[in-house]
């Protein structure tokens, strides 16, 4: 009889032991899994990362500043308050002296030097003046998803189109610069003077650019050349 009783109570510890074996087999096998997923995670992560733009993390900071100072804007705006005076206020006296020198520093007014930096000014002036429609910002950043923000890879071509209200005032951007341009585009009084060498207003122009750039370099030869005594 005692017998039978410790055959029973041996068998069940080796049961129990067997179901103990096989729980923690189970939980061995689950985070195993679970660690495979999330390597398998990781990676998908690091070649997305790889991917995007040497650029991106900069351009995203720049992008959430500008939402942010949006935001901002929109919340003193709604209290009937300047917000660029307000955002002035915040700033010390000695922060805005070191921003408005590092301002001059980045960007020195060196005034005109050929077409091409011209160019490059008129279009930094331009791209000043643009004020950013924030709510199609965000409806296009939520509509492209990780796609929005292009990588190397990325086609977009076709996938956005511009707005009515986008071209309208595009055009009249256009009209306001050529109503500027034909205000300064005024003929200059003639010298009588100054020696003709050219054969009509565009030559001379031409002529006067070439003065301008390679003068002090040909001023001998010119001289040569009036005087009859060039080699």
């Amino acid at each position: 009889m005692a017998s039978s009783s410790s055959s029973s109570s041996s068998a069940m510890s080796f049961a129990e032991r067997q179901a103990e074996r096989m729980k923690k087999l189970r939980d061995l096998h689950l985070k195993r899994n679970e660690a495979r997923q999330q390597n398998h995670q990781e990676v998908v992560e690091e070649n997305k990362r790889q991917n995007l733009p040497a650029n991106w993390e900069a351009r995203k900071r720049r992008a959430d500043w500008i939402l942010k100072e949006e935001e901002d804007r929109t919340a003193v705006e709604a209290n009937g308050e300047d917000y660029d005076r307000v955002k002035l206020l915040e700033i010390s006296a000695v922060d805005a002296e070191r921003l408005d020198r590092k301002k001059k520093k980045k960007n020195p007014d060196s005034g005109f030097a050929d077409y091409e930096q011209a160019t490059v000014r008129q279009y930094n002036r331009l791209v000043k003046g643009i004020k950013p429609d924030m709510e199609k910002y965000d409806e296009q950043r939520k509509k492209f998803g990780d796609a929005f923000y292009n990588e190397k890879n990325s086609i977009l071509h076709g996938q956005f189109k511009d707005t009515k209200t986008g071209i309208d005032r595009m055009v009249d951007d256009l009209e306001k610069q050529v109503a500027k341009r034909e205000k300064y585009s005024r003929r200059r009084m003639h010298n009588d003077d100054a020696d003709i060498d050219y054969i009509n207003e565009r030559n001379m122009n031409f002529n006067k650019k070439l003065e301008r750039f390679y003068g002090q370099h040909t001023a001998e030869i010119k001289q040569n050349l009036e005087r009859g005594t060039a080699v």
